[in-house]
């Protein structure tokens, strides 16, 4: 839709203008381009991270565009996720979108991995997206309507090694988020799940100071590219908004083609194209 043809609709074409969207893990990379991609569609947005000062930055940033709020919070504590729904609720009103992004990665193998690394993890990467679920989401039902959208992972969906309860929180989120859409789609809240593939970001970016590592991670996708945290926040935006209304209980894979190039990666001689 062409600017001429947005502003005979009544604004941007997501139709989130006003709307009240909540991000967690906004402090950076996936999280940080998200809220600036509702922040130009014209939502209020409600920042949370564990980092405060720069979560602050952030929203300060983002308030010469529409109204931004910053709250510092851990989403894995049931108390820190109550005091910043009543924030929110306080200050901006009923959340109309929870984005579940924040996310923790400590590497491991299983065979010597702690307790203490596992629960870690899933405290924050499955247990905090529950919390922040239930407890945004309640005001969302009681209205009658809602969109949550989840960040995973392709290793929801392929075990990514040595990474500790990684893969293992991140397919538990896919399934978190169905079962969310079951419970609570007949009553009008919608739940989806965005699957990032290899998405270059402060977490991943000293992966591409070893030798030729972007150019073979590149060679291993169909765009022949590493995304970027762009790529991801447009797709959450569109789940969010009223333009995926039908859409509900979908896992939307983001990877550059990576998924579709399993057989390519097979050695074929007199086949396969030269990467």
């Amino acid at each position: 839709m062409n600017r001429e043809m947005e502003k005979e609709a009544g604004g941007h074409w997501l139709q989130l203008q006003d709307k009240v969207c909540v991000v967690t893990g906004a402090a950076g990379g996936i999280g940080a381009s998200i809220a600036q991609v509702f922040a130009a569609a014209g939502a209020r947005l409600a920042l949370l991270d564990r980092d405060r000062e720069k979560v602050q930055t952030l929203a300060q940033q983002l308030k010469t565009q529409t109204q931004t709020i910053s709250i510092a919070c851990d989403i894995g504590e049931p108390a820190s996720v109550s005091d910043a729904v009543a924030q929110v609720e306080r200050e901006l009103g009923v959340a109309d979108v929870l984005v579940n992004n924040a996310g923790l990665l400590r590497p491991g193998g299983i065979e010597t991995l702690s307790l203490e690394d596992w629960n870690a993890m899933l405290r924050v990467n499955l247990t905090g997206y529950m919390l922040c679920s239930q407890s945004f989401g309640r005001s969302m039902l009681a209205r009658g309507s809602g969109a949550l959208v989840h960040v995973a992972s392709i290793a929801a969906r392929y075990p990514q090694t040595h990474s500790g309860a990684y893969s293992a929180s991140k397919a538990a989120v896919a399934m978190l988020a169905r079962q969310l859409a079951a419970e609570w789609g007949p009553r009008g809240v919608r739940s989806n799940t965005v699957c990032p593939g290899m998405i270059r970001t402060p977490l991943s970016e000293s992966f591409y100071t070893h030798g030729d590592i972007e150019a073979r991670r590149s060679a291993m996708t169909a765009n022949r590219r590493i995304g970027q945290p762009d790529d991801i926040a447009h797709a959450v935006a569109f789940l969010a908004s009223p333009r995926a209304d039908y859409i509900n209980g979908a896992e939307l894979v983001v990877d550059g083609g990576l998924d579709s190039m399993l057989m390519d990666l097979v050695p074929r001689p007199g086949y396969a194209a030269a990467r």
